[in-house]
C-alpha cells in the first residue's frame, strides 16, 4: 500500500485557513516554525507569484524559507505582504 507524505500547503486553500494556520504557528511555535510556516504558505500560493510580488529570484526564496534558515527580518514582512498577511500587536493578558 503507497501512502502519500502529509502536506499541509494542500490544505491551505484559503485566506482564513492561511491566517488561522499562521496565527496558531505564531501562538505556539517558535521562530524556525514560524519561518517554515510562511514558507508552507508560500508554496501554498505558489513561489513565482510570490516571488514576482517581493521582487526576490525563487531559490532565494526557498532558501530564506527554509528549515533552518534565518531570513532578515525584512524579507519576512515582504514574504507577508506578498502572502496577504499582517502583523498585529495585542496585549497580552
Amino acid at each position: 500500500m503507497n501512502t502519500s507524505k502529509f502536506e499541509i500547503a494542500d490544505y491551505l486553500d484559503s485566506k482564513e485557513m492561511i491566517a488561522e494556520y499562521l496565527n496558531t504557528v505564531l501562538e505556539e511555535g517558535d521562530n524556525d516554525d514560524i519561518i517554515y510556516a510562511i514558507g508552507h504558505v508560500a508554496k501554498a500560493i505558489g513561489m513565482t507569484k510570490i516571488a514576482n510580488e517581493t521582487g526576490m529570484s525563487r531559490p532565494s526564496l526557498y532558501k530564506a524559507l527554509s528549515e533552518g534558515a534565518k531570513p532578515q527580518f525584512a524579507t519576512i514582512m515582504k514574504v507577508l505582504k506578498a502572502i496577504g498577511g499582517q502583523i498585529q500587536i495585542s496585549p497580552v493578558e
